[in-house]
This record gives C-alpha cells, structure tokens and sequence, in this order.
C-alpha cells in the first residue's frame, strides 16, 4: 500500500494523497445516500450505507486511502449522552458534563457499544481494492471534552477552560475517561481491519502553549504510545489543528503529524520532518480554482520534495460546495507532480 509505505518513509511511486472529510456533501453520490439514510446519525449508525460512502472517494477520485466514515462524537453519544445534530447549529448535547457526578453517571466502556462502527470496517476493508489503505479514527480527547462540556461546539470555550483553570483535577479525570475510551475504540477499529488510525484535535488552538501540552497533548501522546505497543506496524497519525507556535516542543512515539493550512510547511518540516512523516497542508479553498490548485501543490512539492517523507492533503476538510471535478484535479497532479 503506497499511503501505508509513506507513512514509514519508504520508497514510493509518488507522493500519495487523500482529503480529510473526503466523503461528503460536495459529492452527489454521497448526497444520495445521506438523503436516504435520512439524517447524519443513521448514516454513520448503518455498516452498509456508512461503507458505501467511505468506499466512494476511492472510486470517484482514486485517493490512495479512505478514510472511515463516521462521527468523532460517537464516543460521547455510547458514553450515555445525548446527542443531536441540530440544523445550522451542529452537534448537541443536552446535557453537559460539569460536575464530578456527570462523569461518574458516564458509560465506562463505550467501545463495546460501537459495534456498528466496527461493522462497517469490516465490510469496506472486504470491497476496498487491495492497494487502498483504509484510516481508522478518533477525536482527541481535549476536542471530545470540549464538545462534552460546553454542549455544542463553541468560539470561546468559556465553560471548559474556567473548569481548566478553577478545577484542573476535575479536567483531569475526564481527560483520562476519555482517553481510555479512545484506546480501546482504536484498538478495536485495528482489530477490525483499519491499517492506520488518525486523532483528530480540531480545537487544539483554543488552548495556551502550557494547557495545550498538559491538557491535550500528553493525552494524545498516551493514546500514540499505547497503539505504537501493541501494534508497532500500524501507522500513528496526529493533527492538533493551529499550533504552528508549538511545534518546536512536539514529541512523542507516533510515525506522521498532520499539518493544518495556517501552520507553513516550511515551519513544520523545519521542526519536525527529520523526525515525523507530515501530512498536508493545502488551503482547502485552493480546490475552486484549478490556477490556484495548481499553485498550491507546487508550492508544498517544491518544500518537500517528491522524495518519502510527505504525504498530500489538504489543511482541512473538504467544503460542502467544492467542485468534484477540481477535486480529481487535484489528486491527478499530485500523482503526477511527484512520480519518481
């Protein structure tokens, strides 16, 4: 598998490339099946339609990975609570962890009530061509606490980081409910048939240099560690979004570091290519013009070189509106950009 070789910084034919959020709305045939399942969370709930549109940028694009489909708050919603995804609101929960007693009233095993999740790894490692990695992943635990304290995503996170500062102990033992939970929902997607898994920490900006470290990267440091033990083969990915002041400090035993648009590649390979492969970073709105897409991939080949060390993303997900057509642009001068 080329994506599995990159992410050991093995030889490959080219640099390999898939997009985060690469399944969805942009793509009509993903549309058809959203409209069908009738709304996000039977989706992700149903093996049969959830692999359909895990497997359907593969076909469409031909990315060198899919990455599953589901949700990162299926760990919260198994934990116990309550979960909506509310029109131009997005994620709900109608009952926010504040208090040592909303921890304790909180479902110690998650992962065993995931199953449908495991389902659908199940059935599209048996459909995906034999080449096409398949990313299993997780929210981090710092982006997991924040949706679950604040009840919904926010701008401030003024709930969650007065708790960081007024009652660190108490940020503390949720952090490590969470973070067991996503050791074991990892460890149980690679079971399944992932051949790399991903931790996503979409609200790592909203933490100062110290917090950030002790409050999200320590966690996900644990959660790579442990993976790396008990299964040294399968790719650790991590993508703490909008720390390009950090990077100078990042450690820990994972193998490729997800680098987001706002942080220059230059800066990231400085920082950390001689020791971690990096994934990204093109600016996802590059994708509506092809000058600018064209300008963007030959600015990031140019930094890295078409030689291991990289793979292609971009710096975030794909947008509801882009156009597929430019989409496959992208990936086509990718492969053939860096064919060695």
């Amino acid at each position: 598998m080329v994506f599995i070789d990159a992410c050991f910084r093995k030889e490959t034919p080219y640099t390999p490339i898939w997009m985060m959020r690469q399944a969805g709305r942009y793509l009509p045939e993903y549309m058809e099946v959203r409209n069908k399942a009738g709304d996000f969370l039977t989706l992700c709930k149903n093996p049969q339609w959830a692999s359909e549109v895990t497997i359907q940028p593969i076909d469409i694009l031909n990315v060198d990975a899919a990455i599953l489909f589901s949700d990162i708050l299926v760990i919260p919603l198994e934990m116990g609570m309550d979960l909506k995804f509310e029109k131009g609101e997005g994620p709900v929960f109608s009952d926010p962890i504040r208090t040592k007693e909303d921890i304790d009233r909180l479902y110690d095993y998650p992962e065993e009530r995931l199953t449908y999740v495991y389902e659908t790894i199940k059935l599209t490692r048996e459909r995906l061509p034999k080449e096409k990695a398949l990313i299993g992943f997780s929210g981090a635990p710092w982006t997991l606490a924040t949706y679950m304290v604040e009840g919904s995503g926010s701008k401030t996170y003024a709930q969650i980081k007065k708790l960081i500062y007024t009652d660190p102990e108490f940020m503390h033992a949720l952090m490590i409910k969470i973070t067991e939970a996503v050791k074991a929902y990892l460890l149980k997607q690679i079971e399944s048939g992932v051949n790399a898994v991903m931790v996503f920490d979409s609200w790592a900006s909203a933490l100062e240099k110290d917090m950030f470290f002790e409050f999200s990267w320590e966690y996900m440091k644990d959660i790579a560690e442990f993976i790396k033990l008990k299964h040294p083969d399968i790719p650790v990915i991590l993508f703490p979004k909008g720390i390009p002041g950090y990077l100078d400090k990042i450690d820990g035993n994972f193998d490729v570091f997800g680098v987001d648009w706002g942080t220059p590649m230059e800066l990231a390979k400085k920082h950390l290519g001689d020791r971690y492969v990096l994934q990204g970073n093109m600016e996802p709105c590059r994708l509506y013009n092809k000058e600018a897409t064209k300008e963007g991939v030959e600015k990031i080949v140019e930094t890295m070189g078409a030689k291991p060390g990289h793979i292609f993303n971009l710096g975030h997900g794909m947008l509801p509106d882009l156009p597929v057509e430019n989409a496959k642009y992208l990936v086509d001068l990718v492969h053939t950009l860096t064919k060695r």
